[in-house]
């Protein structure tokens, strides 16, 4: 077999490994592989091929794979869902206390209950949402 495609052999099954486990470092031993893999197709000897793999390697999993890494586990920046609706104001529809209330945000209306339970809050008033639960916003007025 030649030496060609035993290195794209082995490019291929490095690829689908990294397809598996998201490491980044399969990933860049198959793009190493398919670059050695090219260098055997030009005619170059096992000992240089070997020395193109570990270079290219090397290359590939110092420099290219931190920054890979850091578009892989970029932090979230939107909020979606009822995370949007911390830190919201909201309008209180009816009396809000420890145990019970109403209260309308951004057009909906939400059961609440004062985020301090010695609070109670009158209808009217404005208040900012700082955590949901399940069905129920915890809110604290605006001061």
């Amino acid at each position: 077999m030649d030496p060609w495609l035993i290195w794209l052999i082995i490019s291929a099954v490095l690829i689908v490994a990294e397809i598996f486990t998201l490491t980044a470092a399969l990933g860049m031993l198959g793009a190493a592989a398919l670059i050695t893999a090219g260098s055997a197709a030009a005619g170059l000897s096992t000992p240089f091929q070997f020395l193109v793999f570990t270079v290219v390697s090397a290359i590939t999993l110092l420099f290219l794979r931190p920054v890979a890494l850091r578009h892989l586990v970029q932090p979230q920046t939107q909020r979606f869902g009822v995370d949007a609706l911390v830190g919201q104001a909201a309008y209180v529809l009816s009396e809000v206390t420890g145990r019970e209330g109403r209260v309308r945000i951004g057009g909906e209306e939400w059961t609440a209950r004062s985020y301090d339970e010695t609070l109670v809050i009158p209808p009217g008033a404005t208040v900012d949402v700082l955590e949901i639960s399940g069905t129920t916003a915890f809110v604290y007025p605006r001061e």
